[in-house]
């Protein structure tokens, strides 16, 4: 049913409106008996939307998709993609919905996106349900990575449905609402592409460039320029990926946006001990989308990308390819960039020097030797400029290659006559405290599943301010003890 909730959202909705063949209007599955799960009110102030409103009965039926507000135009969108390197030219959202798109208090569009809301015309024989775990799992990672200040989608709310999703067994429902500033994906542009209408492919890059990367607009091609834009904007976001220790673990291409965002929590996972070839996800038996093969992996992806604009970038396929590869060929060195950038932040390095890369590189290598993690080490590292080099040195099974690094490292600040302490502080700023442990997540979403939601929210408020050391968390800062063995994570369909 409609209902006028207009005290909530203004609705637009430009995509279906200008894109009708990328989507299928649809409404979501009713939910028996919605109660909200949590409720971002930080996001909801964001979009202009009254928290108290959206915990009222009227809105936790918005949330779950029992009521379609006023001025929404729900659509489940149309895409392809490859999936661990095979195609499929028809995926879509089997179970999901686009609910609009509103205008947030900076003026800036953003999609309110339906998961888990039921069957669709693209389900390919699923329940189009979900449980709640893994929407809880999709809200913690979101809101940690975006404290981070890692580009992400995010979750607006999870309301459990009151019906049970059976998968291996009987779980408890739920509905996450995502916010994003686009849900255009490179598997958008593969469906678009393989539809044989090259009018259609260019309404979508126009349609992409108004939405995200306007500048492109002006330049002398504008698709070559948008194509560099969204190239320049995975490098970004892969670099801030690989300097936190993110696994994303299925960077199918219908998991890359063009707007540059980090979308699907399913079999993500923080790494601990350090060590490029770090996989979680039970099916990526080859280590495909291993920690290590990230950035390789979305140069493949923007590969992908780039065929589908070639009629688009210049009427000579020759000319085409030649534009896209060299913009292609320029990945490798922008996402160097932004990754040495990040790194020498963590280490507090100042400027450049062409030692720097060494100083790194050996830096990671004796990390993955010695099996060191990974946070609690750059967080640690600042206490060596304040006097005390023990809590870094402690996670050294061999602390004399250690102790050696760190000359080469001190020796480096030095060369620049930089003061310890503002280094130190410096660091801390780009080095977190916390991240969403693996073992803590796990814990966390068994005990909602369970029905006890209090390690969920407690969990969620030592993300939120990551940098932050806080006295009584200390357990949040720890990497998973022994006993908790091989991590695997699942998709969560």
């Amino acid at each position: 049913m409609s209902v006028a909730v207009g005290s909530l959202f203004t609705f637009d909705n430009s995509y279906a409106r200008e894109l009708g063949a990328l989507c299928e209007p649809w409404q979501a599955a009713p939910a028996p008996a919605p109660r909200l799960l949590a409720l971002n009110e930080e996001l909801a102030a964001e979009l202009g939307v009254d928290a108290e409103a959206l915990r009222a009965p009227e809105g936790v039926a918005v949330l779950v998709g029992n009521a379609t507000p006023e001025g929404a135009s729900p659509v489940a969108q149309a895409y392809a993609g490859h999936q661990f390197g095979g195609y499929v030219p028809r995926l879509g959202d089997g179970r999901a919905l686009l609910l609009g798109e509103v205008l947030d208090v900076h003026g800036r569009r953003r999609d309110l996106h339906f998961k888990g809301s039921g069957r669709t015309p693209f389900a390919r024989g699923g329940d189009g349900k979900a449980p709640v775990g893994p929407m809880l799992r999709e809200y913690v990672v979101g809101e940690a990575m975006h404290a981070l200040g890692v580009p992400t989608t995010r979750a607006l709310a999870v309301v459990a449905t009151g019906e049970q999703v059976v998968r291996e067994t009987m779980l408890p429902g739920a509905v996450l609402t995502r916010v994003a500033s686009s849900h255009v994906r490179v598997g958008t542009f593969q469906y678009a592409a393989a539809r044989q209408d090259p009018a259609l492919v260019r309404r979508l890059a126009d349609h992409v460039i108004a939405r995200h990367h306007p500048d492109a607009a002006e330049a002398e091609n504008p698709y070559l320029a948008l194509y560099e834009s969204v190239v320049d904007a995975q490098a970004s976001l892969i670099a801030r990926w690989m300097l936190v220790g993110f696994v994303h673990g299925v960077m199918n291409t219908d998991n890359m946006t063009i707007s540059g965002e980090t979308i699907d929590y399913g079999p993500c996972a923080f790494m601990d001990a350090f060590d490029p070839a770090t996989v979680f996800s039970s099916i990526d038996h080859g280590g495909r989308y291993a920690y290590g093969n990230q950035p390789g992996i979305a140069q493949w992806n923007l590969a992908r990308l780039a065929e589908t604009l070639l009629p688009l970038i210049h009427a000579d396929t020759d000319a085409a390819v030649e534009a896209a590869t060299e913009v292609l060929s320029s990945f490798a060195d922008r996402y160097g960039r932004y990754r040495s950038d990040g790194m020498r932040a963590k280490l507090g390095i100042p400027g450049t020097d062409e030692e720097d890369g060494s100083l790194i590189e050996d830096l990671l290598a004796l990390l993955k030797a010695q099996r060191v993690d990974f946070t609690s080490f750059f967080r640690a590292l600042s206490s060596s400029l304040r006097g005390d080099a023990a809590p870094a040195r402690a996670l050294f099974a061999e602390p004399d290659a250690f102790d050696a690094w760190s000359g080469r490292w001190r020796a480096r600040l030095a060369s620049r006559a930089a003061d310890p302490r503002e280094t130190a502080e410096a660091m801390d700023r780009v080095n977190p405290v916390y991240v969403p442990r693996n073992h803590l997540v796990d814990e966390a979403l068994a005990a909602a599943t369970a029905g006890d939601m209090e390690p969920f929210h407690r969990l969620l408020d030592v993300l939120a301010r990551p940098f932050e050391v806080r006295p009584g968390l200390e357990s949040y800062a720890l990497p998973a003890p022994p006993s908790f063995g091989t991590y695997r994570t699942f998709c969560g369909t």
